[in-house]
């Protein structure tokens, strides 16, 4: 049985639809942090995203879900299997908007908070900054100026940060939710092998989010235009219609390219065209 730490939060969601799009259902009960999953092969628990990291890095469990920036903080020992690219953030550090960083760093010692301590502290030293650290609890964007000189928070867009008078002085890293696994369960055949099997799922999932089928019909004489045209994962799939002078074709093509190209399509005489989500695409 392979154990799983998923992350609680604003993240889960995001984790919880990812695994039923793969197949794999969670239930869970109210107030309880051990969801059933219909996999008998995963044992799942619900834990802090900031925990995921240091517990799996530990051998706590085998596979968890978290940002990168939780597993730099921790210094887990831990393997980044996938790039789930949720939540986006950067891990910025910010001061007052009218502070002049040379000058706050000059001082004989500046008050730094943040819920991150060893990014901050390794940040911190390599500028020689002579300074003080307290940890945060959430809210970190409150501290200055009567409290703090400098913070280190994350963000996705700074609003909150510009919101509180605050300026991005420097970005110590970006980071987006990831899958890690301990290395001795990749070392196991058997784990490995779930792992693997799971991070297949997974791709071809995110692969299907980025894509959607096109399906058109198109005379024979303008067939070899169309396909030229065509983008594709290898090649468009073409099929003769059943007793028409013309052609059936299919393609996978990326979502964003969509609306510039099925104008083109209709300028090339293709008739009939449907889009149609994808589920899972497996190169």
């Amino acid at each position: 049985m392979l154990k799983v730490a998923l992350p609680k939060g604003r993240i889960f969601d995001r984790v919880h639809a990812l695994l039923s799009d793969c197949g794999i259902s969670l239930r869970m009960p109210d107030r309880a942090y051990r969801p059933e999953c219909s996999d008998d092969r995963l044992s799942v628990k619900v834990l802090k995203a900031q925990n995921v990291a240091a517990l799996v890095g530990l051998g706590a469990h085998d596979l968890g879900f978290t940002g990168h920036d939780w597993v730099r903080e921790s210094q887990a020992d831990v393997v980044e299997l996938l790039d789930l690219g949720f939540d986006p953030v950067r891990i910025v550090a910010a001061v007052p908007a009218t502070t002049d960083l040379d000058e706050l760093f000059s001082r004989e010692r500046v008050v730094v908070v943040s819920e991150y301590e060893h990014l901050t502290r390794s940040w911190l030293e390599a500028r020689n900054v002579r300074y003080h650290f307290m940890r945060s609890y959430g809210a970190t964007e409150v501290f200055p100026p009567e409290d703090a000189d400098l913070i280190v928070d994350n963000t996705a867009s700074g609003r909150t940060l510009v919101e509180n008078g605050l300026r991005i002085a420097d970005t110590l890293l970006q980071s987006t939710t990831r899958v890690v696994a301990h290395p001795s369960a990749m070392a196991d055949p058997q784990r490995r092998q779930v792992i693997e099997e799971l991070m297949l799922l997974m791709r071809a999932v995110l692969d299907a989010r980025d894509r959607v089928m096109l399906e058109m019909n198109i005379e024979e004489s303008k067939l070899g235009a169309l396909v030229a045209t065509l983008p594709a994962m290898k090649s468009p799939t073409v099929s003769q219609l059943y007793g028409q002078n013309g052609y059936a074709v299919k393609v996978a093509v990326r979502r964003a390219q969509v609306a510039r190209l099925i104008p083109e399509l209709k300028r090339l005489g293709a008739t009939d065209i449907l889009e149609t989500e994808l589920r899972k695409v497996i190169p």
